[in-house]
């Protein structure tokens, strides 16, 4: 595969060949904007009369007929005056060239065939003979600038890749990926659900799901409290006060959820729980001898995400976090880091997932968007790069990626299909103990400025099971499956034995039902594999004469086994987490 640069090049090229056979279709269109994105591009359009995604294959013919002409981009400069002439019918372009203007910077535009965009460049040498492989996707809704208060837009997707292999490859990961989609699953195996009364973006948990939800918080939290955390709890509201403090007011303000009391003072449902905490902290003095402090908290955050960007699980308006912070003394920090370390490889192992370590940096270039000094930047960065050569592991550099606060270790993940996720996320931050004045009294007597650290295993728990539910297609493992076995009677005759079995099952802790419904053996099997569920104990004659059961796992392998063998394998998978 040609490296990310090259890909960027070539999809934008893509995107304004979109463009250019919509125009040839559908003339009276106006043209907005159209970015290369992390698997494929999209450009935005405002149709006069709306399309399909039964119109997708006639809009790519049209882009590989018109490819055909294209030899280049030609790059022309222009004025302010000229460029809003050329769109005076477009408010879209005029408005990104009146931004352009404010700038200071130069407009230009881009030409192939006949087809001209308002562009900034990024486009591959040779689209006749370069963009040959490339599929429309999908099509959806997306507001103006992604305001609610603009209108809304049109936006086609596609992907494009330099081989027909590469494209061929996506196109199969993608379909795979709609048959593990964890909206659709998710659904069949009555885990959540989303109600229209309730609102888009905030999913309701089944007591399947619930289940599922609690076994993973409760395996977190057993790792950390082997570490030494200490649970806490925060209320779901605080004053605006807390937030302008800690300076997320300043950042993110547009992204919170606001409450006006009867006696008119400003609340906001809480979007994280790190400023709560370092009240907790704060409630008293600290000896350098009881540092660091561990608190751990699973409690649900709000954020005011737009509707057009909800998705699923993986992007919703309330998320539940398994949130840490330690506060500790700045001499403590690598061995707090390397804890923490230690409870992510152990959680994410349990699930087949190989790590690999993203060193989130801030960007020098772009002072405005941190919190503290370039100093403490530097400083906070060096800990963090000592750290991960300590544990060797395979990790890599991005600017850009700090949270606003400080740098962080980021734990990236491979699914089943070969998607990376970010799933667990260590975090060194030394400006919020300075802005809430946090310190412990040193062995000098002194007042000493300590520091914070985030630590988040799953983050949101509502996106690591989107991720883990198509991981595994929603087959989860023994330990986590809801019903893990289901024991189905041949005959009436058969139930009371069935039930001696579901105790037996039960006294372990194995959760397990009988299916006594009147139907066939065949249709509560094919009840089980539909809804995924480990193990099915089938019971007969045969079963009731030898206290055995027929054990017919989920991949289909049968054997009989002693209820007593079974009872035992079914203990050691869930202690051993398999």
């Amino acid at each position: 595969m040609k490296d990310q640069a090259y890909l960027n090049e070539l999809r934008h090229s893509a995107a304004h060949l979109l463009a250019a056979a919509v125009l040839e279709l559908y003339p009276q269109t106006k043209l907005t904007i159209g970015p290369p994105i992390e698997d494929g591009f999209y450009y935005d359009f405002e149709f006069v009369e709306p399309i399909s995604e039964n119109d997708l294959q006639k809009i790519e013919q049209k882009m590989r007929e018109l490819v055909k002409k294209w030899h280049g981009f030609e790059r022309n400069e222009v004025s302010v005056e000229e460029a809003l002439k050329a769109y005076e019918n477009n408010p879209y372009k005029q408005e990104l060239i009146q931004e352009i203007a404010d700038k200071g910077e130069t407009v230009s535009f881009y030409q192939s065939g006949e087809f001209v965009d308002l562009c900034r460049g990024g486009h591959i040498a040779k689209p006749n003979e370069e963009l040959k492989h490339f599929k429309l996707l999908s099509i959806a809704g997306a507001y103006w600038r992604g305001s609610e208060k603009n209108t809304m837009l049109t936006r086609i997707y596609g992907t494009a890749f330099p081989t027909k292999e590469e494209l061929d490859a996506y196109i199969l990961q993608r379909e795979e990926a709609k048959k593990r989609d964890h909206k659709k699953l998710g659904k069949e195996l009555d885990l959540f659900v989303f109600s229209d009364l309730v609102g888009p973006g905030l999913p309701l948990w089944t007591p399947k799901g619930t289940l599922v939800r609690n076994l993973l918080d409760d395996y977190v939290w057993q790792l950390r409290k082997e570490k030494g955390y200490a649970r806490v709890e925060i209320p779901h509201i605080t004053k605006k006060e807390l937030y302008e403090t800690s300076g997320h007011w300043a950042k993110f303000s547009d992204e919170l959820f606001k409450i006006t009391t009867r006696e008119g003072h400003e609340f906001a449902m809480k979007p994280m729980n790190c400023p709560h905490h370092t009240q907790i902290y704060a409630r008293r003095k600290w000896s350098f001898r009881e540092l660091p402090q561990r608190y751990a908290n699973t409690t649900t955050c709000y954020r005011d995400e737009q509707t057009g960007e909800l998705s699923g699980l993986s992007r919703v308006r309330a998320f539940s976090q398994d949130d840490a912070h330690v506060f500790a003394r700045f001499t403590q920090v690598k061995e707090e880091f390397l804890k923490i370390w230690d409870i992510v490889q152990t959680f994410y192992s349990s699930f087949g997932f190989d790590l690999k370590i993203r060193l989130s940096l801030h960007d020098p270039q772009e002072p405005d968007k941190y919190l503290g000094g370039e100093e403490k930047w530097k400083e906070a960065e060096h800990m963090l790069r000592e750290i991960v050569q300590e544990k060797k592991a395979d990790a890599y550099e991005a600017t850009g990626e700090a949270a606003f606060y400080g740098p962080k270790l980021d734990f990236m993940a491979k699914d089943s299909l070969g998607r990376e996720w970010q799933v667990a996320t260590i975090q060194l931050d030394m400006n919020m103990p300075e802005r809430f004045d946090l310190s412990c009294v040193n062995e000098k007597g002194e007042e000493e400025r300590i520091v914070m650290i985030h630590a988040a295993i799953m983050g949101s728990i509502e996106r690591f099971l989107s991720i883990i539910i198509e991981h595994y297609a929603g087959a989860f493992p023994f330990w986590l499956s809801p019903v893990q076995v289901r024991i189905i009677p041949i005959a009436e005759r058969h139930n009371e034995y069935s039930y001696q079995v579901l105790r037996s099952l039960e006294q372990v802790g194995v959760r397990s039902e009988v299916d006594d419904k009147s139907e066939s053996m065949q249709k509560k099997i094919r009840n089980a594999q539909r809804e995924k569920i480990p193990y099915m104990l089938i019971v007969g004659d045969r079963e009731m004469e030898s206290k055995e059961v027929n054990v017919r796992a989920r991949d289909g392998k049968t054997e009989n086994m002693k209820v007593e063998d079974f009872t035992e394998m079914a203990e050691e998978k869930i202690k051993n987490k398999s």
